[in-house]
């Protein structure tokens, strides 16, 4: 446990995720009823859910981080089964970095199309060109040129009297 301005920090493993969750949403002593944010992560060698959660025993936020999940196939159990507004922020992280959450009922894109089938947040996700280039060097192919509209009506100067 780590603690850091207002927020309190705790990592577990993937298998504490359950019960953890679970202890602190109904234990009387935490009662972190309400989460207010679940996202992913890419550290770049592992993958992390991070939880964002809210007692009104406490002033601290808490932040619960389960790290070390596999890159290859990072799985995590859903949070739905304590706060039902997770399943939304499940399906975020799902679509931006793959973690799937097991027992999800609709875990299903929610920002890219349904057929895409990469996950854009994850820091191997390929970019078709190379976006670390300065503008100055040009436009990517991947971005559109577009001219001016033509305007119809006449150019007003304002004269000065």
């Amino acid at each position: 446990m780590r603690q850091r301005h207002d927020q309190t920090e705790i990592r577990i493993a993937a298998g504490s995720t359950v019960d953890v969750l679970r202890t602190l949403h109904d234990d009387p002593a935490f009662r972190f009823e309400v989460l207010a944010d679940v996202a992913g992560v890419d550290t770049g060698d592992s993958m992390q859910v991070v939880y964002h959660l809210w007692s009104e025993t406490t002033p601290d936020w808490l932040r619960v981080i389960v790290v070390d999940l596999a890159r290859d196939d990072p799985r995590v159990p859903s949070a739905t089964f304590l706060w039902k507004g997770a399943e939304w922020m499940e399906r975020e992280a799902y679509d931006m970095f793959g973690i799937v959450f097991e027992g999800n009922r609709d875990l299903r894109r929610i920002y890219m199309p349904p057929d895409y089938t990469s996950f854009p947040l994850r820091k191997d996700f390929f970019i078709a060109d190379d976006s670390a280039r300065s503008p100055g060097q040009g436009v990517r192919h991947m971005e559109q040129v577009h001219a001016p509209a033509e305007s119809s009506a006449p150019i007003r100067r304002s004269r000065a009297r």
